[in-house]
């Protein structure tokens, strides 16, 4: 597993919190707050799953 330093959660009001990371080798990383062992570094995933989240209103704070 590598290295990632998170930042802190962004959230809303009710909604699920996300993290995002980096590691020392500049990959991104993107994960559900309070499960970093499961993040998404592909961007294309990432992309998606954020997007299918916002629309549920799970991250409706992003709009």
């Amino acid at each position: 597993m590598p290295t990632i330093t998170w930042e802190d959660p962004y959230c809303g009001e009710g909604a699920n919190c996300f993290r995002l990371g980096t590691d020392p080798d500049g990959n991104a990383y993107i994960a559900v707050a309070g499960a970093e062992e499961t993040y998404l570094t592909d961007s294309r995933d990432a992309l998606r799953a954020l997007i299918l989240d916002i629309k549920a209103g799970k991250a409706d704070h992003l709009l």
